[in-house]
């Protein structure tokens, strides 16, 4: 892995809704081949740091800027095609479209679908291969979560960028679900991951930033943040 060649810089961003300052001057960034996580509190910018990063929401001020082209003004839909993949918290998957159908969505900016790709999300999720033919809307949520990943992934991208993948599953499927995440960063794809599962992702994960009231508090490698009693008191749940 080319783990010192940058893929995505963040520098100086600041996003507004209105009259609320989401994100307040940050700065990150993501080298290829690595999995990197942003960690914090409800409400502390998250998602909306994705988003924005994605296109889908534009910074009053600051850069992005994915393999070495400014995407700051680029709009969504032609930032997929450069290779970025943003596979959203609540999962949105078409429900009146099967599992294959789906999929298929997701390889809408690539000339012709990849069936080697197809085969692929069917060995990482096999839940999903039982399921070919069934509408999404009748997938339990863990199975929407693994064909929302899926969908991301048949894109082919340079950068997966996945909001929140546990969130409100069993314990048992978030299992199969970072499996898959590990699965996808192994064949070389970089991947940028908000996750409230602080223990799981940072065990996943090379690096991690932790993002407090739209700053950055905290940056360091996972093992760095997994021993800083600060971060253990705030987000592992332990106490000194």
């Amino acid at each position: 892995m080319h783990k010192n060649e940058l893929l995505l810089e963040v520098k100086g961003l600041h996003v507004s809704y209105g009259a609320i300052h989401a994100i307040k001057g940050i700065d990150l960034h993501v080298n290829k081949g690595e999995v990197v996580t942003i960690l914090g509190a409800n409400g502390a910018g998250k998602t909306t740091t994705l988003r924005t990063i994605s296109g889908l929401l534009k910074p009053t001020e600051g850069s992005i800027v994915f393999d070495g082209k400014d995407i700051t003004p680029i709009q969504a839909h032609d930032i997929v095609s450069l290779g970025m993949s943003h596979s959203p918290e609540g999962r949105r998957v078409f429900g009146t479209l099967s599992v294959e159908e789906n999929l298929m969505m997701g390889a809408y900016s690539l000339k012709k679908h990849d069936a080697k790709t197809l085969e692929w999300i069917y060995q990482i999720l096999p839940r999903l291969k039982e399921r070919t033919k069934q509408l999404a809307g009748t997938l339990s949520g863990g199975e929407q979560q693994m064909l929302a990943i899926g969908r991301a992934i048949m894109s082919k991208p340079k950068l997966l960028i996945l909001d929140e993948p546990s969130l409100g599953l069993a314990p048992v499927l978030v299992k199969v679900i970072f499996k898959a995440i590990k699965e996808i960063a192994q064949s070389g794809v970089t991947v940028l991951l908000v996750e409230q599962n602080a223990k799981a992702a940072l065990k996943l994960a090379d690096r991690g930033y932790v993002l407090e009231l739209g700053k950055i508090s905290h940056v360091g490698s996972s093992e760095e943040l997994l021993n800083s009693e600060v971060i253990q008191e705030a987000y592992l749940g332990k106490k000194k």
